[in-house]
């Protein structure tokens, strides 16, 4: 891991309005995928509108790679059925924490990304200075099913020794 350039806290909030997989609901669980990297939630049983309140944390070498979410119904007797899936890409979040804005008033607005064709955004996504952190909040809609949303926050660890994201070169994307 010699090019190490941090970690990535990714927290897994809720889901709304998941599609149903069994009879009645579904036992919906996350996978975070980048790289070879793969994180996965808890199992919240028959809920279509989960709680997870999950961390999930993902080294960061290549910010060029997207994050891919994938949302699944956990089955005992049989394969888990896709529940759908998003990705996004952390190159704009990246960016705000460059920027070095320690000082800011709590709360204060760095950027919005506005959703898009081009991505899995449902709504605006805010990259927010909150208790002295650089924090994003998005809400993901899941493509390849019938309805569902993903909700969660990303933040970012330094990691002492490690590359940084100063020692990168100027970090250029856009949410996918």
């Amino acid at each position: 891991m010699e090019n190490l350039l941090g970690l990535l806290r990714i927290h897994v909030d809720k889901g709304v309005n998941l599609a149903i997989r069994d009879v009645m609901s579904s036992d919906p669980y996350v996978i975070i995928k980048m790289g070879r990297q793969k994180l996965k939630t808890r199992v919240v049983r028959q809920n279509i509108n989960p709680e997870w309140n999950d961390d999930l944390t993902l080294s960061i070498s290549d910010p060029h790679l997207p994050v891919h979410l994938f949302v699944y119904d956990k089955d005992r007797f049989s394969f888990d059925d896709k529940m759908g899936d998003a990705e996004f890409d952390i190159a704009p979040f990246l960016e705000a924490i460059k920027m070095h804005l320690e000082g800011l008033p709590n709360d204060t607005i760095i950027t919005k990304l506005q959703p898009s064709r081009e991505n899995c955004l449902a709504e605006e996504s805010k990259i927010v200075w909150k208790d002295g952190k650089v924090v994003q909040h998005m809400v993901l809609r899941l493509r390849n099913v019938e309805s569902g949303e993903v909700e969660l926050q990303l933040h970012w660890i330094d990691i002492p020794g490690s590359r940084g994201l100063e020692g990168h070169n100027r970090v250029v994307g856009h949410i996918v």
